[in-house]
């Protein structure tokens, strides 16, 4: 009778044995939070952004109801947009750049332990501060202030880096260092405009934090990422990413920031808001042409195919939707002398492009940094098309129609929904070991 041939199994270094997985400690341990950077800023980001969603689903819920009666000491507008900007976006930033931003510029990482103190004071500033636009304005105060000390305490870490770096390529990690100095002027803004009970300014803060910090760092981001990532999964296509579309990028946040101050008193009139009108919509159409035609370039079609790559290159094209929404919306106000879908284009860019990437780039970080293959399971899949559906949603409300009430409550309960159950689910995740029993 002859013996069966032994196979010999050969194991790479550093990878761990079957009996090391087996022996995983399987348990959710909140001390499992400071075994890497992006687990404790995903995790704080989860928290207020599940709290944040559900809070404006109930604000919706509230306006065409009478049974909540919630009371407001702070509009409930002005908080909403202070916290989707401000709020869960930063916290998945500084888990994100500590964790990429060493090896972009070649530095030894940071400890979760010293990022535990500012990421802490930010999820805690932003519940304060939500808690607080029912309670006191003072205390929706404080939380502001919270939130901007964690914010420019992790700006400087991140500086930090920068400057301890000798690698050749640095546009990128400086670009997003200047908008993370954007966002804490912006957010100094906004509470000082509060304090003073000018609203406008407060507004106007929020807008400019949007463009000036939260998108440009999407699209410093997505300019040096998207393309790798791309060229990984389909090697047919090249990682094309020539400097010029960033600056185009870049150029197109610093004109919206510009045109949020120049119409701050309100919108010019008579003949040079006419000229304003057209020339910025006019922009913003051949702007927002460039980005789309950009997204099939990058490999739109091709990426279909992929399911964790096409929810990025989704969401990019969203950018250049928001933008061309945008353009339409100045030429339809022009020929109807008042605003037309200004918030539409306005949620186009949040819900559509900034939290579409948001849900594509945390789900294949979180992916990769628990053991996990780098795949967008039917359950993300399913959530990013509910995703889309909410931000349809949200567009269609914008037009002010008899069922806009209805159909912002809708958009609001969808996007919680979706949150939450993202948000669970990965957050269940960043308090276990990973699943190949390797260490972070």
């Amino acid at each position: 009778m002859s013996e069966r041939p032994v196979i010999a199994l050969r194991v790479r270094p550093g990878q761990p044995t079957a009996s090391e997985r087996a022996s995983v400690d399987r348990c959710w341990r909140a001390s499992h939070l400071l075994l890497a950077p992006h687990r404790l800023g995903f995790f704080l980001a989860m928290l207020v952004l599940v709290a944040a969603g559900s809070w404006w689903a109930l604000v919706q819920l509230d306006r065409l109801s009478p049974v909540l009666s919630l009371p407001y000491a702070l509009s409930p507008s002005l908080a909403h947009g202070a916290v989707m900007t401000f709020g869960f976006i930063p916290l998945f930033f500084a888990g994100f750049l500590f964790t990429a931003g060493p090896k972009w510029l070649g530095v030894p990482p940071l400890t979760p332990r010293q990022l535990r103190v500012p990421l802490l004071l930010q999820a805690t500033g932003w519940l304060l501060c939500l808690t607080g636009a029912h309670l006191h304005g003072l205390t929706a105060l404080a939380g502001l202030v919270l939130a901007w000390a964690g914010l420019s305490w992790v700006t400087a870490l991140f500086w930090g880096l920068i400057r301890r770096s000798r690698a050749d390529d640095q546009v990128h990690a400086r670009t997003v260092g200047a908008a993370c100095i954007v966002g804490c002027l912006s957010l100094a803004g906004l509470a000082l405009g509060l304090l003073l009970g000018e609203p406008d300014v407060a507004r106007a803060c929020i807008l400019t934090g949007l463009w000036g910090f939260v998108v440009v760092v999407y699209v410093a981001v997505a300019h040096r990422m998207i393309p790798f990532f791309t060229s990984s999964a389909l090697p047919r296509i090249d990682a094309w990413r020539p400097f010029w579309v960033l600056w185009l990028m870049l150029a197109v946040a610093a004109a919206e920031v510009v045109a949020v101050w120049v119409e701050l008193p309100g919108s010019p009139q008579g003949t040079a808001g006419t000229v304003w009108r057209v020339a910025r919509g006019a922009f913003e159409l051949a702007a927002g042409g460039v980005l789309l035609w950009l997204a099939v370039v990058w490999g739109l079609v091709q990426s279909l195919k992929n399911r964790l790559l096409a929810m990025l290159h989704i969401g990019f094209g969203w950018l250049g939707l928001a933008l061309v929404l945008g353009g339409l919306s100045q030429w339809l106000g022009l020929a109807q002398d008042a605003p037309v879908l200004a918030l539409g284009s306005l949620h186009a860019l949040t819900m559509g492009c900034l939290a579409s990437l948001m849900l594509a780039m945390v789900t294949r970080v979180s992916c990769g940094h628990s053991g996990r293959a780098l795949v967008a399971d039917n359950l993300v899949w399913t959530l990013f098309w509910l995703l889309q559906v909410a931000t349809l949603l949200r567009i269609v409300a914008a037009a002010q129609t008899a069922l806009a009430g209805w159909l912002l409550l809708a958009a609001a309960l969808l996007w919680a929904g979706v949150m939450g159950v993202w948000g669970v689910r990965l957050g269940n995740w960043y308090g276990r070991l990973r699943a190949d029993a390797r260490p972070g």
